[in-house]
């Protein structure tokens, strides 16, 4: 495949894993009442089930992983699933959404960075002076879309809780950054392995952890005397269709496209490219609203758009042999 046809390929299937992506941001909108710790625990349970006939459907190509592939899969589940969405779920719960969808939000420029830092070796160098003017797009696209946000924070906020809410954001941007980072590692090393197979193999690495948490979330609630409605909530059938559409979709799907992003780009692009789950998800929200964004916060995206558009007609350049050992 050719450089070319790799960048193009690479980039639809990351738009495809940010629409995906996006759909996650609609249950918590659907089932307000839901505490967003059931939401990501089942979510993932549903995922994991998702993952079982799918796992027997390709049971040929999973046989092929080794013990250490398993273990890498268990690891990327634990940090970019389970502890990823605990972070943003109490980070919300103290500080509110404004804040910690700023600092998520950040995520596209600090995962290029850090791969650009880290992965030049393998993926080429993107030259700083070529890649900066798209993440200074990105980073101020993001600050535009959540500044209405954040100028709706109340004066009396709890600034201890709120300063917890802003760390516990930070983590989950810091799991975030860890997952794409690591899975395109183990992506790029087994370039001949399926992309499907690895989404299916995270699916059923994740079911235990999904359903230990789950099952803790209960005993948890049953021991504080909790009036929510435990395992199914207020609105079962919608908590279940939910569920399951997003562990198909946004989980599975996601993944698999992701994953086929990651073999395509360089990690420093592909990163960049997590900006179409912003961009999904802000669309679905309005769509939800019944309302167009304001002003600011279309500029922002317009600027989020300027800003991958620049970044696709960024190349890598390869480094020198002798640059490896300096």
């Amino acid at each position: 495949m050719t450089h070319r046809n790799a960048l193009f390929t690479g980039t639809l299937f990351a738009l495809a894993a940010g629409l995906m992506w996006g759909l996650v941001f609609v249950a918590p909108l659907l089932l307000p009442d839901y505490p967003p710790a059931l939401l990501s625990f089942a979510r993932y349970l549903a995922f994991g089930l998702i993952a079982l006939p799918l796992a027997w459907l390709d049971r040929a190509r999973l046989a092929q992983f080794e013990r250490s592939d398993w273990i890498e899969a268990v690891k990327l589940s634990l940090v970019g699933n389970q502890l990823y969405y605990l972070c943003l779920a109490a980070a919300i719960q103290r500080a509110g959404a404004p804040l910690p969808t700023m600092i998520i939000g950040t995520l596209p420029v600090v995962i290029a960075i850090t791969s650009n830092l880290r992965d030049h070796a393998r993926d080429g160098r993107l030259p700083w002076a070529r890649l900066a003017p798209s993440l200074l797009l990105i980073a101020a696209g993001l600050a535009c879309v959540n500044h209405d946000e954040l100028s709706h924070l109340s004066a009396d906020a709890d600034l201890a809780r709120y300063a917890q809410g802003a760390l516990l954001a930070v983590g989950a941007v810091a799991c975030w950054t860890w997952y794409p980072i690591r899975n395109a590692d183990w992506l790029r090393a087994h370039a001949e392995r399926s992309p499907a197979a690895w989404a299916t193999a995270q699916g059923i690495a994740t079911l235990p952890l999904a359903a230990a948490g789950f099952a803790a979330w209960w005993a948890w609630t049953a021991l504080e005397g909790s009036a929510f409605p435990m395992p199914l909530g207020t609105s079962p059938l919608k908590f279940i269709g939910l569920m399951f559409a997003i562990g198909l979709f946004a989980s599975w799907l996601g993944t698999l496209c992701w994953n086929a992003a990651s073999q395509r780009l360089p990690t420093t692009l592909s990163g960049q490219l997590i900006v179409f789950e912003t961009l999904a998800a802000l669309a679905y929200a309005y769509l939800l609203r019944g309302s167009a964004p304001g002003a600011l916060t279309f500029v922002g995206i317009v600027l989020l758009v300027a800003g991958v558009a620049w970044a696709l007609r960024v190349r890598p350049e390869p480094i020198a042999a002798g640059a490896h050992a300096a």
